[in-house]
This record gives C-alpha cells, structure tokens and sequence, in this order.
C-alpha cells in the first residue's frame, strides 16, 4: 500500500509521561519510553519533557536504540503575545529539531487555548477568534513558515481540541489564509473525531498539504461523557478517552487509502495519552504496531 521507503512510523512518548500532567507516568523514564519504543517496532518519536534538550546527548540515546526524532510540539501565542515573543522561541526550537534531523515542526496555536485548563468544559468554553485574531494567527503562521524554511524545514499546524484551530471551519479559514507554500497541516485522527468533524473529508480535502500524520483512536462512550458531564479536555484524558489505532472506532482503513493513493511520504505517529497505570505504554504500543502493520502494510 505504501512505499516502504518513503514512510517512517514513530510513537509519541506521551503515552508513557504525559506533559500536560506530568503525575501521568512520572514513575516511567525516558530510558524506559525510548526502549520499550524501540522494542515495539517503531522508528521514531517525537519529544517528550523528559527528554535531554542537547542535541549531541540525546542522539547518543536514539541512536543506539535506531530511533530518529520526527517532530516536537511548539506552542505559538500568535494571538496574545508580540510576534517577536513567539519567533524568538520558535527559532531555537527549530534550531534544535535541525540539529536531530526533523524535517517538520508541529505547531499549535496557545493563545486562548483552554485544553491545558484542568476544569473547563471542553466543548461549551472553547474560544471563537475575531477577524483581527484571524489575521494575526495566519500572517504569523506564514512568517513563522518563512523561518522554517530558512533551515529546509516546514511548519505543520495542529488543529487540537480546545483550541482556536479545532472544528472544519476553522480548519477551512486557516488553510485559506495562510500560504500553501509556506504553512502545511499535521492530520489528526483522533483530534478531528473527538471534536465531531468528518476526519475523512477533511483528509480528502487537504492531503497535499498534509505533511505528518497522528494516528489517534477514541472510546466514544468516554467521548460522550465527556460532552454530556461537561468535562475538560485534561479529565477526558484522565478517563480514557483517546487510545491507540485499532482499540477504539475510527475507520482507520480509509485513511490509509487515501493517504497512499496520494503518495503521502513522512512520518505516521502514533499518539494517545491516556493514563499508563490503566493501559500500559509498552502493550499499547505493541498493540498499536501490530495493527498499523495489518492495516497498512508498514
């Protein structure tokens, strides 16, 4: 289905440590995270916050172990804080991703962003920017793009439950009004279905400006109690409702269709924080690798 070559599949470590709540798997080490990765079958991960921060020391950790970095999360606060802020932070981001060989920089808008807030509804309390926000989020997209390339890299944005870019239409407006040259878009299964929207449409609708890819499972009914009890997005976490492809109802299958009749090239990253104590890091992985490799063919 694809080619072999042109495809690298990693696990995100925040299924061992969460960095939103670190009490998450803070008995897990980062020796632990990258090993059991790595005896999993992946060939990648992205960035956890324990991780070494000098590029020469963790590539003597990932090397040993055949591990390359795909990406880390940056937040922007395009929208509340000095464009300048923002650069400053996102320029030695990017020099730390060159240095560990990433090509992609995952990119996620901060300002007014409710999902690291421990008791706010995720689905009533989510922010609505205005024009003037719009304008400031896109323009600096693209100059935060302009410094990517700079270093042969690109921004990929991550549209993510409780924040400013989370439903279609706010998909739609950003992809609009930022430069296709210069701002692509990070496909997230799972954000995409727990928010309600239609994973595939969107899939269909911007592949060749998709340039990484999260594979992410929900539990519906965890979903649905989420919605109905009003619950954060950090308590949704907490209860289960995001698990690895394969254990929950996303059509994942489609996906993959569409992603290798278009030629997708780059990393695939299997991501879902949930709570280590109630499902293990290392068989979910295991889990997750088995059913991408009968699913994919990779």
């Amino acid at each position: 289905m694809f080619d072999a070559k042109k495809i690298r599949l990693g696990i995100a470590p925040i299924a061992w440590t969460n960095d939103d709540m670190p009490d998450l798997g803070k008995e897990n080490s980062f020796e632990q995270c990258i090993s059991e990765a790595a005896l999993a079958g992946y060939a990648g991960t992205e960035i956890g916050n324990k991780y070494p921060r000098d590029p020469a020391v963790l590539k003597r950790y990932l090397e040993i172990r055949n591990l390359a970095v795909a990406s880390a999360w940056f937040s922007a606060f395009l929208t509340t804080k000095p464009f300048e802020e923002t650069a400053e932070a996102f320029k030695k981001h990017r020099d730390f991703l060159h240095a560990m060989g990433a090509k992609v920089i995952v990119v996620s808008e901060q300002g007014h962003s409710i999902q690291g807030q421990q008791d706010t509804p995720i689905f009533e309390k989510k922010h609505c920017m205005n024009n003037a926000e719009w304008k400031q989020l896109c323009e600096g997209l693209n100059k935060l793009g302009a410094l990517a390339q700079e270093k042969g890299m690109k921004v990929v944005y991550h549209h993510h439950m409780g924040t400013v870019v989370q439903t279609t239409a706010e998909i739609d407006r950003m992809m609009a009004e930022t430069d296709p040259s210069l701002v692509y878009l990070l496909y997230d299964t799972g954000h995409l279905v727990y928010s309600g929207e239609d994973h595939i449409a969107i899939l269909k609708k911007y592949v060749d400006r998709i340039k990484h890819v999260h594979l992410k499972d929900i539990r519906p009914a965890i979903v649905k109690k989420v919605k109905d009890e009003h619950l954060s997005f950090l308590q949704g976490v907490r209860l289960g409702a995001f698990t690895v492809p394969g254990d929950g109802s996303i059509d994942f299958d489609a996906a993959f269709a569409i992603l290798a009749e278009h030629k997708y090239e780059g990393w695939f990253l299997v991501e879902a924080e949930q709570d280590p104590a109630l499902a293990n890091p290392f068989e979910y992985a295991v889990k997750a690798r088995r059913f991408i490799r009968e699913h994919a063919g990779i």
